[in-house]
Protein backbone atom coordinates (compact mmCIF):
# COMPACT_ATOMS: atom_id res chain seq x y z
CA UNK A 1 0.00 0.00 0.00
CA UNK A 2 2.81 2.22 1.25
CA UNK A 3 4.13 1.98 -2.51
CA UNK A 4 0.97 2.00 -4.38
CA UNK A 5 0.77 5.18 -2.83
CA UNK A 6 3.62 6.69 -3.07
CA UNK A 7 3.25 6.35 -7.07
CA UNK A 8 -0.33 7.50 -7.27
CA UNK A 9 0.91 10.48 -4.81
CA UNK A 10 4.32 11.33 -7.71
CA UNK A 11 1.31 11.23 -10.26
CA UNK A 12 -1.13 13.64 -9.03
CA UNK A 13 2.37 16.08 -8.18
CA UNK A 14 3.74 15.54 -11.74
CA UNK A 15 0.42 16.18 -12.91
CA UNK A 16 -0.22 19.75 -10.73
CA UNK A 17 3.04 20.47 -12.07
CA UNK A 18 2.45 20.24 -15.56
CA UNK A 19 -1.06 21.62 -14.81
CA UNK A 20 0.78 24.61 -13.25
CA UNK A 21 2.93 25.04 -16.77
CA UNK A 22 -0.51 25.74 -19.15
CA UNK A 23 -2.16 29.56 -19.27
CA UNK A 24 -5.24 29.72 -17.50
CA UNK A 25 -5.96 32.89 -19.06
CA UNK A 26 -5.10 34.90 -22.26
CA UNK A 27 -2.10 37.70 -21.41
CA UNK A 28 -0.85 38.15 -24.88
CA UNK A 29 -2.67 40.20 -27.67
CA UNK A 30 -3.20 39.12 -31.02
CA UNK A 31 -1.11 40.59 -32.64
CA UNK A 32 1.48 40.49 -30.12
CA UNK A 33 5.18 41.26 -31.26
CA UNK A 34 7.73 38.31 -32.15
CA UNK A 35 11.16 39.28 -30.18
CA UNK A 36 14.44 37.27 -30.51
CA UNK A 37 16.34 38.58 -27.77
CA UNK A 38 20.21 37.33 -27.57
CA UNK A 39 22.66 38.57 -25.05
CA UNK A 40 26.53 38.69 -26.05
CA UNK A 41 29.50 39.79 -24.61
CA UNK A 42 31.12 43.23 -25.16
CA UNK A 43 33.37 42.28 -28.70
CA UNK A 44 34.85 45.86 -28.44
CA UNK A 45 35.66 48.67 -25.92
CA UNK A 46 33.56 48.42 -22.63
CA UNK A 47 33.04 50.67 -19.78
CA UNK A 48 31.41 47.27 -17.61
CA UNK A 49 34.14 45.68 -15.26
CA UNK A 50 34.34 42.40 -17.40
CA UNK A 51 35.56 42.36 -20.56
CA UNK A 52 36.18 39.30 -22.63
CA UNK A 53 39.39 38.36 -24.19
CA UNK A 54 37.93 39.03 -28.01
CA UNK A 55 39.97 40.26 -30.52
CA UNK A 56 37.41 42.48 -32.68
CA UNK A 57 40.27 42.97 -35.47
CA UNK A 58 40.74 39.17 -35.92
CA UNK A 59 39.60 38.39 -39.27
CA UNK A 60 38.32 34.12 -38.01
CA UNK A 61 36.85 35.57 -35.07
CA UNK A 62 34.88 37.97 -37.76
CA UNK A 63 33.79 35.06 -39.69
CA UNK A 64 32.73 33.21 -37.02
CA UNK A 65 30.34 36.23 -35.97
CA UNK A 66 29.30 36.97 -39.53
CA UNK A 67 28.15 32.77 -39.51
CA UNK A 68 26.78 32.92 -36.37
CA UNK A 69 24.82 36.07 -37.91
CA UNK A 70 23.50 34.03 -40.94
CA UNK A 71 21.89 31.47 -38.23
CA UNK A 72 20.13 34.76 -36.40
CA UNK A 73 18.88 36.04 -39.48
CA UNK A 74 16.54 33.09 -40.05
CA UNK A 75 14.36 34.89 -37.88
CA UNK A 76 13.69 37.79 -40.49
CA UNK A 77 13.33 40.32 -38.09
CA UNK A 78 12.19 43.55 -39.71
CA UNK A 79 14.07 45.86 -36.37
CA UNK A 80 16.86 45.72 -34.98
CA UNK A 81 17.46 47.02 -31.38
CA UNK A 82 20.87 47.53 -29.66
CA UNK A 83 22.24 49.25 -26.73
CA UNK A 84 23.35 52.18 -27.77
CA UNK A 85 21.36 55.72 -25.74
CA UNK A 86 18.23 57.16 -28.49
CA UNK A 87 19.92 60.33 -28.98
CA UNK A 88 22.80 58.66 -31.12
CA UNK A 89 19.86 57.10 -33.56
CA UNK A 90 20.02 59.11 -36.06
CA UNK A 91 23.83 58.88 -36.40
CA UNK A 92 22.99 54.78 -35.75
CA UNK A 93 20.90 54.71 -38.68
CA UNK A 94 22.87 56.46 -40.87
CA UNK A 95 26.02 54.08 -40.09
CA UNK A 96 23.98 51.16 -40.46
CA UNK A 97 22.20 51.84 -44.08
CA UNK A 98 25.57 52.59 -44.72
CA UNK A 99 27.14 49.59 -44.12
CA UNK A 100 23.83 47.66 -45.34
CA UNK A 101 25.57 49.39 -48.93
CA UNK A 102 28.95 48.57 -48.78
CA UNK A 103 29.20 45.36 -46.20
CA UNK A 104 32.70 45.46 -46.86
CA UNK A 105 32.75 48.13 -44.84
CA UNK A 106 35.96 48.13 -42.31
CA UNK A 107 35.47 49.97 -38.86
CA UNK A 108 38.14 51.08 -37.15
CA UNK A 109 36.59 50.15 -33.58
CA UNK A 110 33.98 47.38 -34.06
CA UNK A 111 32.16 45.72 -31.36
CA UNK A 112 29.19 43.09 -31.33
CA UNK A 113 26.78 46.38 -32.90
CA UNK A 114 28.47 46.78 -36.10
CA UNK A 115 30.16 42.61 -35.91
CA UNK A 116 27.03 40.81 -35.66
CA UNK A 117 23.93 43.40 -35.11
CA UNK A 118 24.74 45.00 -38.43
CA UNK A 119 25.04 41.60 -40.31
CA UNK A 120 22.04 40.21 -38.90
CA UNK A 121 19.89 43.25 -40.25
CA UNK A 122 21.86 43.20 -43.66
CA UNK A 123 20.99 39.83 -44.27
CA UNK A 124 17.48 39.63 -43.16
CA UNK A 125 16.79 43.22 -45.30
CA UNK A 126 15.76 45.11 -41.98
CA UNK A 127 15.55 48.85 -42.92
CA UNK A 128 15.19 49.99 -39.08
CA UNK A 129 17.64 50.19 -35.94
CA UNK A 130 17.07 51.94 -32.32
CA UNK A 131 19.31 51.75 -29.54
CA UNK A 132 17.24 52.09 -26.68
CA UNK A 133 20.22 52.36 -23.74
CA UNK A 134 20.31 54.44 -21.00
CA UNK A 135 23.29 54.85 -18.66
CA UNK A 136 22.75 55.24 -14.54
CA UNK A 137 26.13 54.37 -12.77
CA UNK A 138 25.41 52.74 -9.24
CA UNK A 139 28.37 51.10 -6.94
CA UNK A 140 28.29 47.26 -7.54
CA UNK A 141 31.47 47.05 -4.81
CA UNK A 142 29.98 48.57 -1.89
CA UNK A 143 29.85 45.21 0.37
CA UNK A 144 33.99 46.05 -0.33
CA UNK A 145 33.67 48.93 0.88
CA UNK A 146 31.11 48.58 3.99
CA UNK A 147 32.38 48.23 7.76
CA UNK A 148 29.97 45.90 10.33
CA UNK A 149 28.30 44.33 7.42
CA UNK A 150 25.36 41.97 9.16
CA UNK A 151 26.15 39.34 6.57
CA UNK A 152 30.07 38.48 5.86
CA UNK A 153 29.53 35.15 4.55
CA UNK A 154 27.08 34.78 1.39
CA UNK A 155 28.67 37.09 -1.31
CA UNK A 156 31.80 35.92 -0.50
CA UNK A 157 30.98 32.03 -0.74
CA UNK A 158 28.79 33.26 -3.73
CA UNK A 159 31.67 34.40 -5.84
CA UNK A 160 33.48 31.38 -4.63
CA UNK A 161 31.15 28.96 -5.79
CA UNK A 162 30.71 30.90 -9.36
CA UNK A 163 34.69 31.18 -9.69
CA UNK A 164 34.93 27.32 -9.49
CA UNK A 165 31.96 26.59 -11.92
CA UNK A 166 33.46 28.89 -14.52
CA UNK A 167 37.14 27.41 -14.02
CA UNK A 168 35.29 23.96 -14.07
CA UNK A 169 33.84 24.76 -18.02
CA UNK A 170 36.96 26.55 -19.48
CA UNK A 171 34.78 29.59 -20.06
CA UNK A 172 38.11 31.47 -20.83
CA UNK A 173 38.89 28.69 -23.52
CA UNK A 174 35.29 28.35 -25.36
CA UNK A 175 34.63 29.26 -29.04
CA UNK A 176 32.51 32.57 -29.99
CA UNK A 177 29.60 30.10 -30.70
CA UNK A 178 29.89 28.40 -27.22
CA UNK A 179 30.53 31.18 -24.66
CA UNK A 180 27.13 32.77 -26.50
CA UNK A 181 25.73 29.24 -26.21
CA UNK A 182 26.74 29.66 -22.20
CA UNK A 183 25.97 33.33 -22.21
CA UNK A 184 22.27 32.60 -23.31
CA UNK A 185 21.17 29.79 -21.15
CA UNK A 186 18.56 30.84 -18.64
CA UNK A 187 20.87 29.77 -15.78
CA UNK A 188 23.69 32.34 -17.06
CA UNK A 189 20.90 35.04 -17.36
CA UNK A 190 19.91 34.28 -14.11
CA UNK A 191 23.28 34.60 -12.35
CA UNK A 192 24.09 38.11 -14.18
CA UNK A 193 20.75 39.14 -12.48
CA UNK A 194 22.22 38.09 -9.18
CA UNK A 195 25.82 39.16 -9.52
CA UNK A 196 24.73 42.86 -11.10
CA UNK A 197 21.70 43.16 -8.52
CA UNK A 198 19.92 40.97 -6.42
CA UNK A 199 23.43 39.91 -4.53
CA UNK A 200 24.06 43.20 -3.02
CA UNK A 201 20.69 42.71 -1.01
CA UNK A 202 22.91 40.72 1.40
CA UNK A 203 25.27 43.87 1.22
CA UNK A 204 24.07 45.87 4.27
CA UNK A 205 24.46 47.23 8.29
CA UNK A 206 21.95 46.67 10.60
CA UNK A 207 18.98 48.26 9.82
CA UNK A 208 19.87 49.53 6.50
CA UNK A 209 20.06 48.69 3.04
CA UNK A 210 22.82 49.90 1.16
CA UNK A 211 22.83 47.13 -0.83
CA UNK A 212 19.64 46.99 -1.97
CA UNK A 213 19.26 50.42 -2.84
CA UNK A 214 22.43 50.55 -5.53
CA UNK A 215 20.93 47.03 -6.68
CA UNK A 216 17.66 48.92 -7.49
CA UNK A 217 19.62 51.46 -9.71
CA UNK A 218 20.51 48.75 -11.82
CA UNK A 219 16.84 47.42 -11.70
CA UNK A 220 15.54 51.13 -12.85
CA UNK A 221 18.42 51.51 -15.23
CA UNK A 222 16.83 48.38 -17.32
CA UNK A 223 13.21 49.56 -16.96
CA UNK A 224 14.11 52.89 -18.46
CA UNK A 225 15.64 50.87 -21.38
CA UNK A 226 12.37 48.88 -21.86
CA UNK A 227 10.35 51.83 -21.51
CA UNK A 228 12.46 53.74 -25.27
CA UNK A 229 11.53 49.99 -26.44
CA UNK A 230 7.80 50.95 -25.50
CA UNK A 231 8.43 54.44 -27.19
CA UNK A 232 8.96 53.28 -30.66
CA UNK A 233 7.00 52.95 -33.59
CA UNK A 234 6.44 48.76 -33.62
CA UNK A 235 3.35 47.22 -34.85
CA UNK A 236 2.03 43.19 -35.03
CA UNK A 237 3.60 43.17 -38.98
CA UNK A 238 7.30 43.90 -37.21
CA UNK A 239 9.75 41.08 -35.97
CA UNK A 240 12.29 42.29 -33.39
CA UNK A 241 15.82 41.16 -33.11
CA UNK A 242 17.61 42.76 -29.79
CA UNK A 243 21.02 41.92 -29.40
CA UNK A 244 22.28 43.83 -25.94
CA UNK A 245 25.24 43.34 -23.10
CA UNK A 246 23.81 39.87 -21.25
CA UNK A 247 22.89 41.36 -18.06
CA UNK A 248 20.63 43.70 -20.02
CA UNK A 249 19.14 40.75 -21.63
CA UNK A 250 18.09 39.15 -18.65
CA UNK A 251 15.70 41.80 -17.13
CA UNK A 252 14.25 42.07 -20.47
CA UNK A 253 13.32 38.17 -21.20
CA UNK A 254 11.43 39.15 -17.66
CA UNK A 255 9.84 42.17 -18.96
CA UNK A 256 8.84 39.91 -22.53
CA UNK A 257 7.30 37.12 -20.91
CA UNK A 258 5.04 39.11 -18.69
CA UNK A 259 4.13 41.96 -21.49
CA UNK A 260 1.23 41.35 -23.70
CA UNK A 261 2.88 43.26 -26.20
CA UNK A 262 6.02 41.18 -27.38
CA UNK A 263 5.71 37.26 -27.76
CA UNK A 264 9.33 36.01 -26.93
CA UNK A 265 10.85 33.77 -29.66
CA UNK A 266 13.54 30.73 -28.05
CA UNK A 267 16.91 31.85 -28.66
CA UNK A 268 18.14 28.47 -29.09
CA UNK A 269 15.94 27.55 -32.14
CA UNK A 270 18.11 29.88 -33.91
CA UNK A 271 21.61 30.21 -32.21
CA UNK A 272 22.73 26.70 -32.58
Amino acid sequence: MTNRFCIILCCLLTALCAGAQRPVFKDKFDDAIPVLNMGTFHMGYTPDAAKVDFDEHNRNNQQTVRAIARQLAAFRPTVIIVERVPERNEALLEDYLDYVKHPDKTFKNPNEIQLLAYEVGRLSGAVKIFGIDFHENYNYSIFNQLQNRVDTQTIPRYRAMITKVKNQLGEDSMTVRNRLLLLNHPQSLDYLINVNADLLTYASTKGNAEGAQEAAKFYHRNLVMFSNLNQLPLSGNDRIFILMGAGHTAFFNDFFRRSPRYRPVNIFDYLK
